[in-house]
């Protein structure tokens, strides 16, 4: 089963046959050295829209200066993005590399510790002292997507929404993707941004974390992660992707003709480019929007596509809409039955019933799961290990097909889940 519904808005309005990921496997070393190298392999400067949103330095951009989310219900769109974090990691492609070389048997003495240094677009709305919660959008989109919802959430809460690593106004790198990747990401944002400002209660400070799509897996998969899972006490669905186990499959490791492997890489690449400059013209965005929209379309808008359109033109999207797609899936795959069992926070699905993706079986099989792994545990009277379901009549964006329903399941919930009247 290929991670069905991560190749969201742009990826599966190209050929399906495309988007099956690879089973080969990089293992990225999780230690860091003091070396910082900063490897943007980027374009010209002056057209990217990351290089656009790296030069906003302040905490918000100009265009949230003025912008009063108490009484807008709508973020108001910035053609180059908003704030910019800078992402000191060892996610890049040398470390990969050196990876590579070990793995096919070299001597080398090479250690993957370097570190690169990425520009992340992100925006925050709200009281600083109020809870945080994260959102996080899903393949194709970006902070954007949440346009409907971080008003209306951050009047009570303290909303982040982040651009994923190849996504959005954040930087796209020529280097290998993974799941890991975005939830080392989300981890680093939560520890360097949201709980940096706040050391006195850093250990106290309450955070939900939402996500779409793949979003939501980064979301989920973050939430389990030791550096953070203290300061978690809600993940929030919406939607999400995700492989299951099949109990009774046999994985068996393949290696493949290295030539054989070489040439289908190649066709794959050509089909993928060709689909790519296809899939980003903005009335094939808008099809397939309206497709993901079938209950209500009326948000699909010309702001919404250009948000996603915009991005698509920077100069290495291309090569990381293939290496998303091919790469998807490399790595320890970490299975949703696996991510379920290590959360420890209450968990929401706000699902839309309609998603023609990412069917309503998915997070009938998540709420099977929790309740095997932690046992029916309604509302948490038997702890914190708890999961709701709020349906939306929407279908795979149902925060932006439907942002009101959603906006008052993810703020009765977490209202709940932190005992906020």
């Amino acid at each position: 089963m290929i991670f069905r519904g991560t190749i969201c808005i742009l990826a599966l309005a190209a050929s399906s046959s495309a988007f099956a990921p690879t089973t080969s496997t990089i293992t990225v070393a999780a230690g860091r050295s003091k070396d910082v190298i900063t490897m943007k392999i980027a374009a010209d400067s002056t057209s990217t829209a990351a290089d656009a949103a790296a030069v906003s330095s302040s905490p918000s951009s100009s265009v949230l200066h003025d912008f009063d989310h108490h009484t807008s219900t709508r973020l108001p769109y910035s053609p180059t993005g908003y704030s910019t974090w800078e992402w000191k990691t060892h996610h890049n492609q040398q470390n990969q590399l050196i990876e590579e070389f070990n793995d096919n048997g070299s001597n080398s003495s090479g250690s993957p510790t370097h570190l690169t240094t990425h520009s992340i677009n992100y925006l925050e709305v709200g009281d600083s002292s109020k809870p945080a919660l994260l959102l996080v959008h899903g393949f194709g989109a970006s902070s954007y997507h949440f346009r409907h919802n971080i008003p209306v959430l951050a009047r009570k809460y303290h909303v982040y929404a982040i651009d994923m690593l190849g996504f959005g106004w954040s930087d796209k790198p020529i280097m290998d993707y993974d799941a890991t990747v975005w939830k080392d990401q989300v981890v680093d944002f939560v520890q360097e941004v949201i709980l940096n400002g706040d050391d006195d209660n850093k250990e106290e400070r309450s955070i939900a974390i939402a996500g779409n799509s793949l979003g939501g897996y980064t979301a989920m998969y973050a939430s389990s992660d030791e550096r953070i899972k203290d300061n978690v006490k809600a993940c929030i669905l919406i939607n999400a992707a995700g492989r299951f186990r099949d109990p009774e499959a046999i994985e068996e490791p393949s290696e493949p003709n290295p030539i054989i492997k070489s040439i289908s890489s190649a066709i794959q690449r050509f089909v993928i480019a060709c689909s790519f400059v296809y899939t980003k013209q903005p009335l094939r965005i808008e099809q397939v929007l309206r497709q993901v929209y079938p209950i209500d379309n009326s948000n699909v808008d010309s702001e919404l596509v250009e948000s996603i359109q915009t991005p698509a033109q920077d100069d290495t999207a291309a090569e990381v809409f293939y290496r998303v797609i091919t790469k998807n899936g490399a790595g320890p795959q970490a299975y949703v039955d696996d991510i379920l069992k290590e959360l420890d926070c209450p968990v929401l699905l706000a699902w839309g019933e309609s998603d023609p993706w990412i069917r309503s079986a998915a997070a009938d099989k998540m709420e099977s799961l929790h309740a095997e792994f932690h046992g029916e545990n309604v509302a948490g009277e038997n702890g914190s290990k708890w999961i709701k379901r709020a349906s939306i009549d929407a279908g795979h964006c149902p925060h932006d097909e439907a942002p009101e329903a959603v906006n008052d399941a993810i703020l009765s919930f977490v209202d709940e889940v932190l005992s906020i009247a």
